[in-house]
Formats: structure tokens, sequence, C-alpha cells
């Protein structure tokens, strides 16, 4: 009899594993490239937007705003076309200056329309007295409930911009991403109210990368510059690690005169700078530093190398890293595991320096998928062209 019950058991267990299983693999299911896209998270009930826009080959060139026309135009069905972008040598994917183009055409732009706030005088940077370390908010939690709390300081695209001072810093903030999504939601709900104290105008781009190669980091940001600079002529770039939270709001995410790392001290390498010459995890550098050394390698595919290879472009620009103190540019990373490394990136580092003027922003191929403005953040979901180069 009791082995007879523990037979059923047996069973009854094996039946529930395969049944979960198969609940799995066809609710998990997804279409074309979006197989490890953010459309999955509407599926897991931890967001309610059931449709990511496609069709981006209507999408304009020049920057436009994501108003409600912009919105029906890029609504495709499922056999929507896809944008190809191949970047040129001279930089005309990058829009030229729109200082002369009235403000109020754009509603995406992180400042919208100019009204009362053109009485105001202009923001200066918050008083390091006021700041010190702050305790970040790592309870996981749906991506609904974040917009919750933080949609209504924000608009469409994860914008913002001080409602009592014209801001002096205009800041994309580009963040590459491929599968997480758990950290996704502790960075939003911990970075907005850091730097809506900042009294900088700033907007967040995700930028995840499709199946099929691997990760590559430095090609997504790369991507992220380009495709931001299509809404906006920002100031700067602030590139970021989705796994990393600041502690310490003295730590501004301003334009910098010379490029800047953040992430000086990051508590898991015991809150120590490892070499001088990093620049990986969050750096900041004005559009100028960007074009000047034709942005990131793309051909660091995998974990490492690209930030040291930035590092030695910077150098090579006679340009120099500038850093806040240890004390304030401190950060918490997230636990995730550890990524396979880029067997290639040494090769790639040392032949670097002779691929300046053929490998960046004026080579990168890619297709944008699809494009969304949700809440908190904008996202593209894109596919690297480029191909992994032999040194």
């Amino acid at each position: 009899m009791i082995g007879f019950t523990r037979a059923n058991l047996i069973r009854f267990v094996a039946g529930a594993i395969c049944l979960l299983l198969v609940v799995n693999f066809l609710g998990f299911r997804t279409d074309g490239a979006s197989g490890t896209s953010l459309s999955k998270l509407s599926i897991r009930r931890v967001h309610k937007y059931a449709h990511i826009y496609g069709n981006s080959s209507k999408l304009p060139a020049a920057p436009l705003a994501m108003s409600k026309e912009r919105e029906q135009l890029l609504q495709g069905g499922p056999n929507s076309t896809t944008t190809t972008v191949i970047a040129t040598a001279n930089f005309t994917s990058i829009p030229q200056d729109l200082s002369h183009i009235p403000l109020s055409t754009y509603k995406a732009l992180p400042m919208g329309q100019k009204t009362s706030s053109a009485l105001h005088a202009n923001c200066t940077d918050p008083d390091p007295r006021d700041g010190g370390p702050i305790t970040p908010n790592t309870t996981l939690e749906s991506l609904d409930i974040i917009e919750a709390e933080l949609g209504p300081l924000l608009r469409p695209g994860g914008a913002f911009q001080p409602d009592k001072c014209n801001a002096q810093h205009h800041v994309a903030i580009v963040v590459p991403f491929r599968d997480r999504y758990a950290h996704l939601s502790v960075f939003l709900r911990n970075i907005h109210p850091f730097l809506m104290k900042q009294r900088i105008a700033y907007r967040i781009f995700i930028v995840e990368q499709t199946n099929g190669k691997p990760f590559n980091r430095a090609a997504m940001m790369n991507i992220g510059f380009l495709e931001a600079l299509k809404l906006y002529q920002w100031d700067c770039f602030i590139f970021h690690d989705v796994d990393l939270l600041p502690l310490d709001d003295r730590n501004l995410y301003n334009c910098p005169r010379q490029p800047r790392h953040m992430s000086v001290a990051i508590d898991t390498l015991n809150f120590k700078l490892p070499y001088r010459s990093i620049f990986g995890g969050v750096s900041a550098m004005t559009r100028e530093h960007f074009q000047a050394v034709n942005g990131f390698s793309n051909s660091f595919f995998g974990w490492g190398g690209e930030d040291d290879d930035m590092s030695n472009r910077l150098k090579h620009a006679n340009l120099f890293i500038s850093r806040y103190p240890v004390n304030i540019a401190r950060y918490k990373m997230l636990k995730h595991q550890k990524e396979k490394a880029n067997p290639k990136r040494y090769e790639n580092l040392q032949n670097g320096m002779s691929k300046i003027e053929s490998d960046g922003i004026n080579s990168i191929k890619y297709v944008i998928y699809s494009i969304k403005e949700f809440p908190t953040f904008t996202w593209y979901l894109a596919e690297l062209k480029n191909s992994e180069r032999k040194s």
C-alpha cells in the first residue's frame, strides 16, 4: 500500500512538472525578433502593455514628437516592415543644430513646450551640503506599480524636466539591455527619483538587443546614441548599466567638460577603483566627445573589453577621464550571473587604435524592429547586423 501510494505521488509530481513546462513554453512564445523583448513582460503580467509598435520604416529621420499622429503612424500589423540603419562616415544620420527650431514643435522633447518656464531662472546644480549617502530600494515590484508611483511625475517615454527653473543640462540616459527584467524594475524605481532632484532635463532610453548573437553592449550604446539624437540634440549622454544603482545624491548626472567615469566605487569591488583607465559601468560624455572618438567599437561581442577600448579612444583624442571623489561616486551592483567573457577582447583591444576611424557610429548596421514609449522609459528593440570581425 505504501509502495502504491509513493508510485502515485511520483506520477503526480512528474505530471505536474510536465504541465508547467508546457504552459511555460506556450506562454513565453513570441513572434519574430521579439523573442527576448519586453513584450514578455505583458505575458508575465508584469506590464499591461499588449501592443508593441512596429513599422518603424515610416519613422522620419528628423526629430519628431511621439504624438498621437506618430503613434498612429507607428501602429503596424505583424507583417509590418523594419528599418535598416547604416551610419555614414560624415555623421549624416546625426541631426544638425536645432537651436533655430521652436521647442514647442516637438512635444516629445524632455523640456516640452515652453510656457511658464520661460519666466523662470536657469537651474543651478543642487547644493552638495544638502546631499549625501542614500539607500536604494531593491524591493522587486512590477512595472505597473512603479509606473503608478512615477508616471504622474514624468512625461511619456520616461522624460522629465524641472518645473521651477530652466534646465541647463539635457541628458540622454542610454541603457544597453538584454534579459534583465528584474533589474530594470529596480533600476527605474531608483534612478528616476535620484535624477529628478538634480534639476536636469533627461530621458531614459532602453536599447534591447535581439537574440541570435552574443550581447554587444557597446553597439547597443551606439544605437542608443544615434536613435536618441533623432528625438533631440542632447547636450550629453550617460551610458548606464542596468544593474548599477547610485549610492550618493551628490553624484551629479550633468554634462562634463571632460569624459567622466561615474561608477568609481562599486560595492562588489570593495568600493575601490580597479585600475586608473577603467571606463565601464556608468560613464558620461558630451555629444562632441562621443563623435570625436567615433563612439564605441562594434567589435566586442560578449563580456569585456569595450570600455577599455573607449578609454584608449579618449586618450587618442587628447581627452582625459575625470571622476568624482570615491566617497561620492559610489554604486551598488545588483546580483546577476557572471556573463561569458569575450574570447577576442584582448585581440580587439590590441588592434583597436587602428580601427577608430572605421569602427564605431559611422559603421554600425542595425535594424530597429520596435519602438515604444512606456511611462518610465523609451524602448527600442534592435538587431545588430555587424558581424564579429577578425582582428
